[in-house]
């Protein structure tokens, strides 16, 4: 390891040097520890061996013939003031089932790999259908299925990594996702957390199984054509004496300072003003892409990185600033294909812009604006968003300043907000038909796509993650037509380039009409280079009748999807609908609470070109 690096704060491989690695003749243990005044490691049966100052006298390490894959192990730090605390070994690639929560040696060597076509391949979607599945690995199911709730903290009710590659991709193929996002694997002591507060940051959590497990589980979803995302927490760490905090008598890896040392949520900050800390957290996100291929990473709650505690009434953090820019600047240099998200709801500047144009260096920039701005919309009854009409058109204000993802995550699921489904306004009879039109607009507004689990076939109840979803909801027709619709929804997305091709590029999106407010009608158009796709979304509680809509160049058109047809349980026939065109003018009747994409043909535009900037469009998509 390269020691000055490591303390700049420059290096990303400092899992390979700390942490423990087996050996043919056992395990070498090494760890980062200033301010201690010796340290040991406890093994088997509490026997203890010594570890030796090396280098500069700040780090340690020691050897144990007998430490094998698999075995248990803590670090005994003997502190400056008298006496000792054991601590988890920050850089343990393993951990013990909670409530127990030694580190745990695994030798993540020798797994083969079967995923090199589609490494090969891996891009960062900029220019390609994104549709992404959020899901929390131990509540999507269930051994025992529904009834499982009880007691919730039984290990034998969850699925292994390498029992949930199955059915898991067999489900995202048939409903349409090309990309899953697991919320937080590194470890964590409390399921409630939701592995937002975590202890062990290189050691897959030990719930699903083992580290080679994960690594073929991603390595199945690879073969099957489906990217994985890791929701990856840069900014704290849980509270437990045994874990980070206060690692050798001193705060090591947090800030001093309570007023910014403790987040909103009761856990310590990391101190990125350390280059030790920087080289962690650094050295973390590479070893999840290169040691389990994981094809990106969506970094929660990225405003407490950019802000002093997350206010920018406080201030820019310059430190926390270089760092993820750094960070982010080194994994794309390193895994070029990557995915790289931020969690963020602040206005700060060139999130998605590159470190050499002043930016953040993310891909995508989760669009909360738009996620509260269109819920917010579809609570209120039809009257109402006559008088709220532009919440729905306001995000095209500023959606050119970034590359947005659009989100519908597990955090608008939990706290008394309600499911989305439930969000909807009115009785269970009419959440569904608005659902259908909330989803068709969500598809057509560019922007890659994010869907947490259950929404997609209606889930009613809010996630609980002591329990598996509702999959009994199925045995019920309108949801099952729900779930049908959010498939072939998904479909279309992957399959109608116009849809995501220039999300980030002007021409790929116009509004044909936005000024429709006591109608409550919306008309949008997207297209590429090769198609033109139009969406007439009618968001209010009552037929509208012979609505025209000018769509220049237009000669026909023929409805990809009818939010009303009867297999969705709507009213519509397929082919029934009330609509004609004529001189390039659409005339259609659009019923309450629905939305029809038509496909239509003629030149893009009378005479016109292509714009230069294309071209230029095409070579970021490359890169």
């Amino acid at each position: 390891m390269d020691i000055q690096g490591f303390y700049a704060g420059q290096i990303f491989d400092a899992h390979e040097y700390l942490g423990a690695h087996t050996v043919a003749e056992g395990t070498v243990v090494r760890a980062f520890a200033p301010a201690a005044v010796g340290m040991t490691i406890v093994h088997h049966d509490g026997f203890e061996t010594e570890m030796k100052r090396i280098h500069d006298g700040n780090f340690w390490e020691g050897w144990v013939p007998d430490l094998v894959d698999g075995d248990p192990y803590e670090l005994r730090v003997y502190l400056a003031g008298g006496g000792y605390q054991d601590h988890i070994d920050p850089y343990a690639f393993g951990s013990e089932l909670r409530p127990n929560h030694r580190s745990v040696v695994r030798d993540i060597t020798g797994y083969q790999w079967h995923d090199s076509a589609w490494l090969a391949k891996r891009t960062p979607r900029i220019g390609e259908p994104l549709n992404i599945y959020e899901m929390h690995l131990g509540s999507w199911r269930k051994k025992g299925g529904e009834a499982a709730t009880e007691p919730a903290d039984d290990p034998s009710l969850w699925y292994s990594y390498e029992e949930i590659a199955e059915p898991l991709i067999d489900y995202l193929t048939k409903a349409g996702y090309n990309y899953v996002e697991f919320m937080p694997l590194a470890e964590y002591p409390d399921d409630a957390s939701w592995g937002y507060q975590g202890t062990g940051f290189f050691a897959p959590t030990s719930r699903y199984g083992t580290a080679k497990q994960l690594m073929g589980l991603i390595d199945r979803l690879h073969q099957a054509g489906i990217g994985a995302i890791l929701d990856f927490v840069p900014v704290h760490f849980a509270l437990d004496d045994w874990g980070l905090r206060n690692f050798d008598g001193t705060s090591l890896f947090e800030y001093p300072n309570t007023d910014v040392g403790v987040s909103e949520w009761g856990s310590c900050n990391f101190m990125y003003s350390r280059g030790e800390s920087c080289s962690f957290m650094q050295s973390c996100a590479n070893y999840w892409m290169d040691a389990y291929h994981f094809d990106g990473l969506r970094m929660d709650a990225i405003s407490r990185i950019i802000y002093w505690m997350g206010d920018p009434a406080r201030g820019v953090n310059n430190q926390n600033v270089a760092f993820v820019t750094r960070m982010n600047g080194g994994l794309k240099l390193m895994h070029p294909g990557c995915i790289l998200a931020a969690e963020d709801s602040t206005d700060y500047p060139g999130t998605t812009k590159a470190p050499e144009e002043g930016g953040l260096g993310f891909d995508y920039k989760w669009d909360m604006g738009w996620m509260n701005d269109t819920l917010d919309f579809f609570k209120k009854t039809s009257d109402e968003r006559k008088d709220n009409y532009h919440k729905l058109t306001f995000s095209m204000m500023y959606f050119p300043n970034e590359r947005y993802l659009l989100p519908l995550s597990h955090d608008e699921n939990v706290h008394g907000k309600a499911t989305v489904l439930n969000k909807m306004y009115g009785d269970y009879w009419d959440k569904f038909p608005q659902a259908r039109v909330f989803y068709l607009y969500m598809y057509v507004h560019p922007g890659k796509k994010l869907n947490f689990m259950g929404g997609e076939f209606g889930q009613m109840r809010e996630w609980d993650e002591r329990r598996e979803q509702d999959w009994g909801m199925l045995d019920y027709p309108i949801h099952d037509a729900f779930a049908h619709y959010m498939a072939e929804l998904s479909a279309l997305y992957l399959d109608h380039g116009a849809l995501s091709e220039w999300d980030y590029y002007g021409p790929g999106f116009s509004w044909l009409d936005c000024h429709q407010e006591q109608r409550c009608l919306y008309a949008i158009e997207r297209k590429n280079a090769g198609e033109r796709l139009v969406a007439v979304l009618n968001m209010s509680d009552e037929l509208q009748a012979d609505y025209e809509l000018a769509v220049p160049g237009a000669v026909t058109c023929e409805v990809l999807l009818n939010t009303d047809w009867g297999r969705f349980n709507g009213n519509t026939t397929p082919g029934g609908e009330r609509m004609g065109f004529e001189d390039g003018k659409l005339t259609i009747s659009v019923p309450a609470y629905s939305g029809v994409l038509l496909k239509v043909y003629g030149p893009q535009a009378a005479g016109e070109e292509e714009p230069a900037e294309k071209d230029e469009l095409a070579e970021e998509i490359a890169e």
